[in-house]
This record gives structure tokens, sequence and C-alpha cells, in this order.
């Protein structure tokens, strides 16, 4: 039986991980950046960078949760 006959939902696939992992990367890292700059004109370096970390993460966590959602 081909896996594309079954029916109902079938797993992600290799292009959908892989764009899973950049946009994780991308969203850890834009937060990060985004928070060091802030930091940057008022000296406040690792204040404003972890908070846009955990918002990254928090952002990335939202992603793969729907990205899997569509899988269910």
């Amino acid at each position: 039986m081909d896996s594309n006959s079954r029916g109902g939902p079938q797993g992600p696939e290799l292009g959908d991980l892989l764009s899973m992992g950049l946009t994780i990367a991308l969203c850890v890292m834009a937060g990060f950046g985004l928070g060091w700059l802030v930091d940057l004109p008022f000296g406040t370096f690792p204040v404003f960078a972890l908070v846009g970390l955990l918002l990254g993460v928090i952002a990335a966590g939202g992603f793969v949760y729907r990205m899997f959602k569509r899988f269910q």
C-alpha cells in the first residue's frame, strides 16, 4: 500500500521539517537580535536581549504547535 493512499492526515515531509528548523532558528535569532538592538542605546545589555530571546522561543514554539496541529 502506498503511503499516500492511506486515509487521514499524513505526517510532515522533509521540506516541512527543514522549513520548521529554519523558522525556529530565525525566530530565536531575531528575538535575541532585536532585544540586543534595544539594549545598545540604553546600556542594559542582558535585559532586553533575554526578553527578546524568550519571545523568540515562544514564537518558535507557537509555530511548531501550529505546524504539527495540521498533521493530527
